[in-house]
């Protein structure tokens, strides 16, 4: 069941029921952050108060400019087409957390704060989200050593029971997810594009049936690939995760570089890199920009990959404070 304050959230924040030609665009993170505020310092105190008033006491109350009470009210003005649109998601299997429910991902609030995605649709078991694990991440296109890492992480989560985490694109994504759900573990993919489509593949909804996978994103269920939304999805997958292993990564371009270059700066968990003789000249940058190095091959099985990570793993802890906007 959908609270109140998560309809007011997905009113103004999501395109689900807009008009694809039409003029009103919903709120960005950034908009909603300062709207919230707004909320919060206002007479209303909760999203859901704006479906109880008139528009001329919200423009009032929130000090809107007269574009942006219309904006608003346009925004608020289709709940009819919104819950239509979320039943024809809910009979195909897909559900929406926004960061007004209880059951958001905690670590998004912790280690993005503001920053953290306002709505996130899924496939799946969602108390997966935030579960121990590991993000794995990397190019498309894999020489033989990464294969074999991208394997032996996924088989290794399986066996070990920590959670795969990864963005369910061809090379290291799919591999390593593939390993951990063939060793009978558990897998969530945060994806970039197309999770309504996504879930139609065979193996997947299987995997979603058993319980053993959530497929996961920020943006419309039907967007479209585009390079800003893989590269934006890209902290996602690391902010769930407790550590992260970058199997193979270009130099200054693309997702795995930019992706694991802000992990890096912003601290939030340790990130090793496959080290090997002929790694990438990526790989051999990131060591240097303060990756820890991850072996090959290997010097322990697979079960011993958890206790290995904490162990050669900073003493740094990532910081928890938590996000107080809904």
């Amino acid at each position: 069941m959908l609270s109140r304050d998560s309809l007011v959230t997905l009113l103004l924040c999501s395109h689900l029921g807009l008009a694809k030609d039409g003029d009103l665009a919903p709120l960005t993170v950034r908009e909603w952050n300062s709207m919230a505020r707004k909320i919060q310092e206002s007479i209303f105190i909760q999203p859901r108060e704006l479906l109880e008033r008139p528009v001329a006491e919200i423009k009032r109350q929130l000090d809107l400019a007269e574009a942006e009470a219309r904006r608003l009210a346009g925004l608020l003005d289709r709940q009819d087409d919104l819950v239509s649109e979320l039943d024809r998601l809910a009979a195909r299997g897909i559900r929406v957390t926004t960061r007004s429910d209880s059951d958001y991902p905690q670590r998004y609030r912790q280690r993005l704060k503001e920053s953290a995605p306002v709505v996130l649709f899924f496939a799946g078991e969602p108390a997966l989200l935030g579960q121990p694990g590991i993000a794995v991440v990397g190019s498309r296109h894999l020489d033989q050593v990464g294969q074999e890492c991208a394997i032996f992480i996924g088989n290794a989560c399986g066996i070990s029971g920590l959670v795969l985490y990864s963005g369910g694109a061809r090379g290291v994504d799919t591999l390593s997810m593939n390993a951990a759900l063939e060793a009978r573990g558990s897998v969530v993919g945060i994806l970039a594009d197309s999770l309504e489509r996504s879930i139609w593949d065979s193996g997947i909804r299987s995997a979603i049936t058993r319980g053993d996978l959530c497929l996961a994103t920020p943006y419309s269920p039907n967007a479209g690939f585009s390079v800003g939304a893989a590269m934006g999805r890209n902290r996602l997958i690391y902010c769930l995760a407790d550590y992260a292993i970058v199997v193979a990564s270009d130099v200054q371009k693309g997702g795995t570089w930019a992706g694991a270059s802000e992990a890096l700066k912003a601290g939030w968990i340790p990130i090793f890199v496959l080290d090997h003789s002929a790694m990438p000249e990526g790989n051999r940058l990131l060591l240097e920009k303060g990756g820890l190095p991850f072996p090959h091959p290997f010097p322990e099985t697979f079960a011993k990959l958890p206790e290995w990570l904490l162990k050669n793993s900073s003493s740094d802890k990532p910081k928890t404070n938590q996000l107080g906007l809904f």
